[in-house]
């Protein structure tokens, strides 16, 4: 019997993104409601896609997701 493939976590695919260079890229939280309350300068930035600074949870992501942005 061969070696299983390792399954990619759903949830975690559909949050991140891998970039060509391998960096993780995620969005900003907090832009589900209430976002007339925000200013114009703060919805432009949660808009972006942001690096992930931790390593341990870049770690834990390459886990969950192998095959993450190919």
């Amino acid at each position: 019997m061969g070696k299983k493939k390792m399954k990619t976590h759903q949830a975690t695919a559909k949050r991140f993104r891998k970039t060509g260079s391998g960096k993780i890229m995620r969005t900003k939280g907090y832009q589900g409601h209430l976002r007339r309350r925000k200013s114009s300068r703060a919805k432009q930035q949660m808009n972006k896609m942001h690096e992930l600074e931790a390593s341990g949870i870049k770690k834990r992501i390459k886990r969950l997701a192998p095959n993450l942005g190919r």
